[in-house]
């Protein structure tokens, strides 16, 4: 049985019922029946639609769109695949092979003995020349470094020393004990500033608050969170006897598919059976025992005779014939026959003469 009442409420883990985000009230039960009696009467229609245009999808599908596609499967293999793979595997294969041999023979092999006999040498002689080159050139950087070192040491630092020590150091202290003046004199104005600032902004937000957002906050507590608890409530319930009726809906369809299958099975495919089976197979061996096998004895045995008197007329023409040839041109000489039976013991002075030849022999 379908249960239309109203969902048990969930619980927690330790078994305490979890109360909903918004409350029920007699109105939203004594609704809810009604809206899904309505639900399952318009999803009823959709859903038995639905049901049966599976069916029928799942029936094309098995009988026409699964076989199509092998055949157009093993069509694709016949056609693509396997000549694909006969010219990979009997052309392109040992054409790839033989080009990289020839690469190997005409390339690789005279590039190797070049590095190894040509650039090798002339590369360690080269090496062997910018190391010396580079050992004068990095002596005279040392030295060239040592002088210029000197040079900057007393004309640059030592007097740059100097200057710090007793100029720029003594305007730095002046300069920083001005700069402290100021800043003291800059912190007495931004704290005047500051609470002047923090005033007009104590004002402000006190004026943007009473004007603005209490009547905000105000119609958003009492007009739109009621509200919208209330289009929630409702969806949510609709969304429920959707649910409900898509399922019942789906129970119903069911017990009409049944239904229908039983009404065919017993109104057409059971009385088609019996029919069979106690009508036409019993007819049918009786046609078969009276009818069709004399009919087929009958035929043998006409066919028989008929090969029996083909038979007696060829050899009664092979007769005529060779009488008439007899009458014409008279009885064929025929060879003296020999009989090539002999007597045993001339049979064995035969065998024994042989014998005596082959062995003189």
């Amino acid at each position: 049985m379908v249960d239309l009442e109203k969902a048990p409420p969930a619980r927690s883990r330790e078994g305490e019922p979890v109360p909903r985000a918004d409350g029920e009230g007699c109105l939203v039960v004594a609704v809810r029946l009604p809206v899904r009696i309505v639900a399952l009467v318009l999803v009823l229609p959709v859903r038995m639609a639905w049901d049966a245009l599976v069916v029928a999808g799942r029936f094309l599908r098995d009988t026409v769109l699964r076989p199509v596609g092998r055949a157009l499967a093993w069509l694709g293999r016949a056609l693509f695949v396997w000549p694909l793979v006969g010219l990979w595997r009997y052309v392109v294969v040992p054409v790839a092979k033989g080009v990289g041999w020839l690469g190997n023979v005409l390339l690789v092999v005279p590039a190797v003995w070049v590095y190894r006999w040509v650039l090798t040498p002339v590369g360690r002689a080269l090496a062997w020349c910018c190391a010396g080159v580079g050992a004068v050139l990095t002596a005279l950087g040392r030295g060239l470094y040592a002088g210029l070192a000197w040079l900057a040491r007393y004309l640059v630092v030592v007097p740059a020393g100097w200057l710090y020590a007793w100029v720029l150091t003594p305007i730095g202290h002046l300069l920083a004990w001005c700069g402290r003046g100021l800043a003291r004199c800059g912190r007495g104005v931004l704290w005047c500033l500051g609470k002047a600032v923090t005033g007009i902004g104590a004002v402000l937000y006190w004026t943007l608050r009473i004007l603005l957002v209490l009547p905000a906050l105000a119609v958003w507590r009492w007009v739109l969170a009621p509200v919208g608890r209330a289009l929630a409530v409702v969806g949510r319930e609709l969304l429920d006897a959707l649910g409900h009726a898509w399922r019942i809906a789906g129970h119903l369809s069911r017990a009409v598919g049944r239904a229908l299958a039983a009404l065919f099975r017993w109104t057409v495919a059971e009385p088609a059976r019996w029919v069979y089976r106690s009508v036409l197979t019993p007819v049918g061996h009786a046609v078969r025992d009276t009818v069709l096998r004399p009919l087929a004895e009958a035929a043998r045995a006409a066919g028989r005779a008929g090969r029996q008197a083909l038979r007696s007329a060829r050899l009664s023409v092979r007769q005529a014939r060779a009488d008439l040839r007899r009458t014409l041109f008279g009885e064929p000489e025929r060879p003296p026959s020999v009989d090539r039976r002999e007597p045993s013991g001339a049979k064995a002075r035969t065998l024994g003469s042989s014998t005596t030849a082959l062995t003189k022999d």
